[in-house]
C-alpha cells in the first residue's frame, strides 16, 4: 500500500482495511508494507524476505494501479491480486478505456485529450480531468470559457495529459465486477457539487444506496456492459465501473460509462465493500476470494 501517487493517503486506508480483514482468516499470515516506488530488485528483496505466497496490491494512482507495479510483480514471479500489467495500463488510461467502450457499442460521454493549442471542441459545461488519475483527483468543472486557461494551467502543471469530457447531468452509479459475478449497483448522492475527492473521502454528507430503484432494464444493461468492458480490457479478479444515468426528455433513461477502476478503494467509505456486503459477502470473505483468485491462477513467468 502507499505508493508515490496523489492517492497515497487513501491507499494507506484501503490497505489497512484489507490487512485487518485478512487477519481474521485462519491460516493467513499478513505482512503490511507501505512502499513508495521501489524498483523490481528492491521489491523482490522485500517480498522474498516475507516468503510471500501472494501479493495483494492496494495502491491507487498511475504507478501502483497503472501497470508499472504489476510488471515488476510479473518479473518477480509471485502471484498477485488484480489485473495484470497490460490491462492495468489500459484501464488507467481513461481515453483508451473510452475507446474500448465505443468499440463495444457502450455509450460514453464525448471526450478528447486537450491539444497543445488548447482548442477544445466541446461547449461548456464540460469536465477537465487527468487522463491517468483516480479518486476524482484533479477533476474540474468548466462552466465559463473564461475559466479554462487558469484551470488548465493548474492541471497541466502537475498531471501531464489532461482530457475534456462532455458533462452529463444524471445519477451517479457504480457496478462492481467480482470474478464471474457482477454485484448490486450503488448510487452516490452528494449534497452539493459533484462526486469529487472531498465528497468521497472527507465530507460525511454523501449518501450511498445499494440496489437503488432504477428504470426497467437499466441495471441489467449496466451489468452486462460492465462485464463486457472488463473482459475486453483484459481485467481479472475485480474492477469497479462508474456510470452516469441520464433521464433524457427525448430518449428516456440512458446510462453512460465514465471509467474503470482496477484497484477500487477498500476504505470504510468505499463502494465495493458496500456492494459486496449487500450480497452477503463481508470484508474478510471479499478479500479471501481475491487472494484465492491469485493463488489459483499462480505466478506469471515472463518468457
Amino acid at each position: 500500500m502507499g505508493g508515490p501517487d496523489a492517492e497515497r493517503p487513501i491507499s494507506l486506508q484501503s490497505g489497512g482495511q484489507v490487512a485487518t480483514a485478512l487477519r481474521r482468516i485462519d491460516g493467513f499470515t499478513v505482512n503490511e508494507h507501505a512502499i513508495d516506488r521501489p524498483d523490481t530488485e528492491a521489491l523482490a528483496t522485500l517480498l522474498r524476505g516475507d516468503r510471500a505466497e501472494v501479493v495483494y496490491p492496494v495502491l491507487h494512482g498511475s504507478w501502483g494501479e497503472g501497470g508499472a507495479l504489476q510488471a515488476s510483480l510479473d518479473e518477480i514471479g509471485i502471484p498477485y491480486v488484480g489485473s495484470g500489467a497490460d490491462a492495468s495500463s489500459l484501464a488507467m488510461d481513461k481515453m483508451a478505456t473510452k475507446s474500448t467502450a465505443v468499440d463495444l457499442g457502450i455509450r460514453t460521454p464525448a471526450a478528447c485529450v486537450v491539444p497543445p493549442d488548447r482548442t477544445i471542441d466541446l461547449q461548456p459545461p464540460f469536465v477537465l480531468k487527468p487522463v491517468d488519475e483516480g479518486s476524482s483527483v484533479g477533476v474540474r468543472m468548466v462552466t465559463d470559457p473564461a475559466e479554462l486557461t487558469s484551470i488548465l494551467n493548474e492541471l497541466q502543471s502537475s498531471h501531464g495529459r489532461v482530457m475534456a469530457e462532455a458533462f452529463i447531468a444524471g445519477r451517479e452509479l457504480t457496478i462492481t465486477v467480482l470474478g464471474t459475478e457482477t454485484l448490486a449497483p450503488v448510487e452516490i448522492e452528494v449534497s452539493s457539487g459533484f462526486y469529487d475527492y472531498e465528497a468521497k473521502y472527507i465530507r460525511d454528507d454523501t449518501r450511498y444506496t445499494v440496489s437503488p430503484p432504477l428504470p426497467p432494464g437499466i441495471e441489467d444493461r449496466m451489468a452486462a456492459d460492465s462485464r463486457a468492458l472488463f473482459d475486453a480490457l483484459g481485467c481479472r479478479d475485480i474492477a469497479r465501473v462508474d456510470w452516469l444515468l441520464e433521464d433524457s426528455p427525448i430518449d428516456g433513461p440512458r446510462a453512460w460509462m465514465l471509467e474503470v477502476n482496477t484497484i477500487p478503494g477498500m476504505t470504510s467509505h468505499s463502494l465495493v465493500p458496500m456492494a459486496a456486503a449487500a450480497g452477503g459477502i463481508d470484508m474478510s470473505e471479499l478479500c479471501r476470494r481475491l487472494v484465492d483468485f491469485a493463488l489459483t491462477r499462480g505466478a506469471h513467468h515472463p518468457g
